[in-house]
């Protein structure tokens, strides 16, 4: 393995009060959470993601490198109150250098003298054999996407026959302690309504936390349907069915899931579930994330339509002053909610997988 980079934590950027500033909006709310886009490549096609042909990848010279992606990290920790950072694509284990990435992000102390919490979102794909560098790097949560526990489903939702991969990175995630194992599953209406009761089993069965989440008008343009989309509502029904469901005692905070404690049974021990309705019960009021881009875009709301490029203000030779100004000044104006059921919603531009979850 390549000599890894070693990040000299610069000298703290103090207010004239002595206070880090933080990313606090127009409505009160304060970014506790940054999410990191490391590229918009992908080694699977969703359906609910990207068109069967893929996208056209954007060119390397237009991704930030790994010196610019520690330098906003480092920003955001530092100077603007970040206190977990979580890595997303695309997928991003296509970036060679993630596990470095992850050492230079656990070399930092938030606000409190902490290490920010520090998780990945993946398609789980060759999770397996790169784990063990990536523990070794720091990381102490990951997300794996399982969208069916059938191979024909998977296969026609993915347009990969790759199960198999997945389900190989889920046990190693497990054998390597990142537990709770999180495993996220779009539920798209014809397609795999059937894998709800499946695939909670799957879950709880392995003391895996499952979230099921609503379909989001990220997709390719044009095919995302408010109507047929299957709601958080019919997702609940064939679990409260099936299991006892009550809802989680501990309070939900700037989380996205809702969550729900399921009783143990004759054939699970009980656990949690968790259902992520962005759509039809939106918790934008609580929303503590904000978001930089493979390219080096500030993007404070999943369903922006405006980017504010702070790769121009690295690349222009702007100082951490600068780039703190950018950034706050930026999210002061992230709008109060995304807007979906607004009659003059427009879809972003960009597909989920060129903004990063």
């Amino acid at each position: 393995m390549a000599e890894r980079l070693i990040l000299q934590t610069p000298p703290r950027h103090d207010t004239p009060a002595g206070r880090p500033l933080t990313l606090t909006d127009r409505h009160g709310r304060t970014a506790r959470d940054l999410r990191v886009s490391l590229t918009d490549r992908c080694n699977l096609r969703c359906t609910y993601c990207m068109p069967a042909e893929g996208l056209d990848w954007m060119p390397t010279q237009d991704t930030l490198s790994d010196a610019e992606v520690i330098r906003l990290i480092t920003i955001a920790v530092r100077d603007l109150g970040i206190r977990q950072v979580r890595f997303t694509g695309g997928e991003p284990l296509l970036r060679r250098s993630l596990a470095d990435i992850i050492a230079a992000t656990t070399q930092l102390r938030t606000d409190e003298g902490r290490v920010p919490a520090t998780a990945l979102t993946t398609n789980g794909l060759g999770l397996d054999k790169r784990l063990p560098e990536l523990v070794d790097a720091g990381l102490a949560r990951v997300n794996i996407s399982l969208d069916s526990l059938d191979r024909q489903r998977y296969a026609r939702l993915a347009r990969r026959d790759r199960l198999d991969d997945v389900l190989k990175g889920i046990a190693a995630a497990d054998r390597a302690g990142l537990r709770p194992v999180k495993v996220n599953s779009v539920i798209m209406r014809g397609v795999n309504e059937v894998d709800v009761v499946p695939l909670a089993q799957f879950c709880l069965e392995r003391g895996y936390e499952l979230r099921f989440i609503e379909q989001m008008p990220l997709g390719p343009h044009g095919e995302w349907d408010r109507e047929s989309m299957v709601t958080a509502e019919e997702i609940l029904a064939p679990l409260n069915e099936r299991y006892r469901l009550s809802p989680a005692e501990e309070a939900r905070g700037a989380a996205p899931a809702q969550l729900w404690s399921v009783a143990p049974d004759a054939t699970q021990p009980g656990g949690s579930l968790g259902v992520i309705a962005s759509v039809t019960h939106p918790f934008c009021g609580d929303c503590d994330r904000t978001r930089i881009t493979s390219d080096g875009q500030v993007r404070t709301c999943l369903f922006s339509r405006t980017e504010t490029d702070i790769r121009a203000v690295l690349r222009g030779g702007g100082s951490d002053d600068d780039v703190v100004a950018a950034w706050t000044g930026a999210h002061r104006n992230k709008p109060r909610a995304h807007g979906i059921d607004d009659e003059d919603f427009v879809q972003p531009a960009r597909t989920m997988s060129a903004i990063g979850g």
